[in-house]
């Protein structure tokens, strides 16, 4: 499995919009992407305006592919306004658990 953790900081004015456009996101990627088996999305405990995605996919190609998607175009659109700086990505493989029954049920 394909995992990335991104590290977002919202604009204080634009974060009732982001909140809502990333919420549209993960929904529509976990129930339409048959590639896109998790997809969190966590708020700071002391900065509300920080947010951490937790996505995994089954690969790259699927990664790629929900970047293609309707959903991840609305939320880039309100992203583009409502985000400061740079997000902060990291890449990951999953290590537990292992089987990817696991990953894929739903």
């Amino acid at each position: 499995m394909y995992a990335l953790i991104v590290t977002i900081r919202v604009k204080p004015e634009g974060r009732v919009r982001f909140l809502a456009a990333i919420e549209d996101d993960a929904i529509c990627s976990e129930r339409d992407e048959p590639g896109c088996f998790r997809f969190n999305v966590l708020q700071d405990e002391s900065d509300l305006n920080r947010i951490y995605l937790f996505e995994v996919y089954r690969d790259s190609a699927a990664l790629e592919a929900h970047r293609k998607t309707p959903h991840y175009a609305r939320f880039a659109g309100v992203a583009a306004e409502t985000v400061e700086g740079k997000n902060e990505v990291r890449f990951a493989n999953t290590l537990f658990p292992r089987e990817a029954a696991y990953w894929e049920r739903r």
